[in-house]
């Protein structure tokens, strides 16, 4: 069973409010959905499918911000915001189903039901609660304390706990795009990785990793046990 199968990440009112007005647009795997510094006039909501939020710099280095499944917004940051470019960029991990609402009128849709913007608010600003934790983990504890941090956060989002009391994280990743995660290379990670599993902490096999010993993850990142809703890579 997925240890957070009972968390909602998006509420049930904004999805209703995408379903009611949105427009379906779907996208083929590795699809840009927008760029990084392009003019923005949507917000999205996934549907189906899988999302990287990415930035890259001019160097050509990518950090992974987030990895949205279904019943995620993206776009969000510019709700109520003088922005109007993409701060980020977001592409299509797997075929995808996105609905999508004019930014101008998802305001005034929200405007219109105070109930509704209370929540929306509220779902955003867990999602700085969440950026915050991890800029956290990757600036205060190098490179091991941001990888350490990114697989107890895929535990939290994707994990299956067995019965042995390990937790197996039912997502494929490569090295290359866990490195992304953790702002660092994909040299570091397979030598951290192999560390870990030389130690009996983690176990991986095509692309998945099953954590023996999250404990210990926790206590080398010197976890604050924040609430599995922050705790996330979604």
């Amino acid at each position: 069973m997925n240890i957070l199968e009972a968390i909602e990440t998006i509420p049930p009112k904004i999805h209703s409010l995408f379903k009611e007005h949105g427009t379906v647009v779907k996208f083929a795997k590795d699809t840009p959905i927008f760029l990084e510094g392009d003019r923005t006039q949507d917000v999205f909501f996934v549907v189906s499918g899988q999302v990287r939020i990415s930035k890259e710099t001019a160097s050509g280095k990518e950090l992974t911000i987030r990895i949205c499944g279904s019943n995620n917004l993206i776009g969000e940051s510019t709700i109520f915001s003088s922005l109007d470019y993409n701060s980020t960029t977001a592409t299509a991990m797997e075929p995808t189903t996105i609905l999508t609402i004019d930014n101008n009128m998802l305001e005034l849709y929200l405007s219109q039901e105070p109930s509704l913007m209370i929540a929306c608010l509220r779902w955003i600003q867990l999602q700085n609660m969440k950026s915050q934790s991890r800029l956290r983990d990757l600036l205060l504890h190098g490179k091991k304390g941001a990888l350490f941090s990114t697989l107890i956060r895929l535990a939290n989002t994707y994990g299956e706990e067995l019965d042995d009391g390990s937790i197996h994280i039912n997502y494929k990743l490569t090295n290359n795009e866990l490195a992304n995660l953790c702002a660092t290379s994909r040299e570091v990670i397979n030598r951290m990785l192999n560390d870990l599993k030389k130690n009996n902490i983690i176990t991986f096999d095509k692309s998945t990793i099953t954590v023996l010993n999250l404990q210990f993850l926790k206590d080398e990142c010197e976890c604050e046990n924040c609430p599995l809703t922050i705790c996330r890579i979604d």
